[in-house]
């Protein structure tokens, strides 16, 4: 029997409780707004944890949630995290008899865990490596998400608590983890064991010649314990160049470079010796550049969003998970080029048109995961963005799913 080409990934997995048609704007949330940046507010578009907020507000979470929403039950319960997501995504992408999509991650002793394992169930991932290995809670998201903000572009408040994550360990990523073609680090700003030893974790990657990718979320930690320094990612010594391929928000590839401007934070990258990246920004253009070695050679770059997700489609849903299935988009295209592609020669705009697609389908419904009524569902809708954003730029059709 021929060998699955395996595709690993640790990072950020967790319950998402969301909370649609909260009002950025009214009195109840600028009553908890912060008021300077990693004082423990809430902040459009950031995260905060829960313990971070009581202490900011001197009101308990429970009662703030409520004053916020005028209920303690969410609109839907879903799976979230910038590593979970995105790769229960590609899970739905690749067929199952050629790939192997495996995620490792920490759940708690309780009822979240059953919720997640319940839901994980329903989608192709595999998820024997993410498991019971904590007493502490299982990690949990509320998503306060206003469809309205920022001129009907919509926007999201994260307020998370790390729980069992805080217990997963490098020692808990055994030699089947490393054993894989690609090797994924999604949203570790949420698991600090993992983020903490980034760089090691990256240079056992390389040793297994695997391809790497990072994929950033809010570093909050960080950002609270000194605002104006910028957050560390890939170790004292800036091995940036053990990355393959870097997936980051406007925020997060500021915050990283620590610099104002997202063309300066993408020559950062590029002198850095990332090998690709792809900067995002909401409803704006993205950045992408490649070196060379994975991707064919390409200059920073500015590539639009799809013209498909217009107002009308996001108000069918949310932007929740926009960018962890679009960072699925990368994934699934890595995977397919891997089985024939030789680094240097990879498509990075086929890379990039799968990413699109996929984080603009997100916005047709609820939630970051989109559970299948049959397999194949999703990959069917997401090659009708893809196909139309490649008409709307005018790139040739390129490899297929």
């Amino acid at each position: 029997m021929k060998r699955k080409l395996t595709i690993t990934g640790v990072g950020c997995a967790l319950a998402d409780f969301i909370y649609t048609g909260i009002g950025f704007e009214t009195p109840q949330f600028k009553k908890y707004l912060s008021r300077k940046t990693g004082d423990g507010g809430l902040s459009p578009g950031r995260l905060v944890f829960t313990d971070e907020l009581e202490r900011f507000s001197g009101v308990t979470y429970p009662e703030i949630l409520k004053e916020l929403s005028g209920t303690s039950s969410p609109d839907a319960v879903n799976l979230g995290g910038p590593g979970l997501v995105s790769f229960i995504h590609a899970s739905q992408m690749l067929p199952g008899d050629t790939f192997d999509v495996r995620f490792y991650g920490s759940l708690g002793d309780d009822d979240t865990a059953e919720k997640i394992l319940a839901l994980a169930g329903r989608t192709p991932l595999n998820v024997s490596g993410y498991i019971r290995r904590s007493s502490k809670p299982t990690p949990f998201t509320h998503v306060l998400s206003d469809p309205h903000f920022a001129d009907g572009h919509g926007e999201r408040t994260f307020v998370n608590n790390i729980g069992a994550a805080w217990d997963l360990t490098p020692a808990m990523l055994d030699d089947d983890f490393f054993d894989a073609r690609i090797i994924c680090f999604g949203g570790t700003a949420l698991v600090p064991g993992i983020h903490d030893n980034l760089t090691d974790l990256l240079k056992r990657s390389k040793k297994s010649n695997a391809i790497t990718l990072v994929n950033t979320v809010f570093d909050f930690r960080n950002e609270k314990s000194d605002p104006e320094k910028p957050w560390p990612l890939a170790g004292e010594n800036e091995e940036y160049s053990l990355i393959d391929v870097l997936i980051m928000d406007r925020e997060e590839a500021l915050r990283i470079s620590g610099k104002r401007d997202e063309n300066d934070a993408a020559e950062f990258f590029a002198e850095k010796d990332v090998s690709s990246f792809f900067i995002t920004n909401g409803a704006s253009d993205i950045l992408a550049f490649s070196n060379g070695r994975l991707f064919s050679r390409m200059d920073i770059s500015a590539f639009p969003v799809s013209r498909m997700v217009t107002p009308g489609l996001r108000s069918k849903g949310d932007t929740t998970g926009c960018g962890d299935n679009f960072a699925g988009g990368i994934i699934s295209s890595l995977a397919l080029q891997a089985k024939n592609a030789e680094r240097g020669s990879y498509d990075l705009i086929d890379a990039l048109s799968w990413a699109v697609a996929s984080g603009g389908f997100t916005c047709s419904y609820v939630g970051g995961t989109y559970f299948e009524k049959h397999p194949g569902e999703k990959l069917e809708k997401i090659r009708e963005f893809r196909n139309d954003y490649l008409h709307q730029t005018g790139y040739q059709f390129k490899q297929e799913l």
